[in-house]
């Protein structure tokens, strides 16, 4: 059974950095456009990073871009995000995500998910 599992969430102050880890199992990553979403009580849910299955080539939210890098390991079948200055709005739940033909700004368009991982910025 297909299967994303994320780690590495936790609570860290604010400037600090966490490294987020998303393994599959049943899940070749190499076959799938793969991105970062999280989620904070009350909003909805926002598309954070991406990376292509085609290219390779990333992509990222606004708020994000300059702080936060997406990376795969394909021998690990693994996917990373490595978050850098934390700032408490990057709290939230973060999810990863894959798809054949996903897209950052459509949640919609990813078929399998992770249950995410917490993380807590603090001031």
């Amino acid at each position: 059974q297909a299967q994303l599992v994320e780690s590495g969430g936790g609570t860290v102050q604010s400037g600090g950095s966490l490294t987020l880890s998303c393994t599959a199992t049943a899940l070749p990553l190499d076959l799938y456009d793969i991105a970062w979403f999280r989620q904070s009580p009350g909003k909805k849910r926002e598309g954070v990073s991406y990376i292509s299955r085609s290219d390779g080539s990333t992509d990222y939210s606004d708020s994000v871009k300059g702080r936060f890098t997406i990376s795969r390991d394909y021998a690990k079948n693994a996917v990373y995000l490595q978050m850098k200055s934390l700032k408490p709005e990057d709290t939230g739940v973060y999810y990863c995500a894959a798809d054949s033909h996903g897209m950052l700004t459509y949640p919609e368009s990813f078929q399998h998910w992770g249950q995410g991982t917490p993380v807590t910025v603090s001031e």
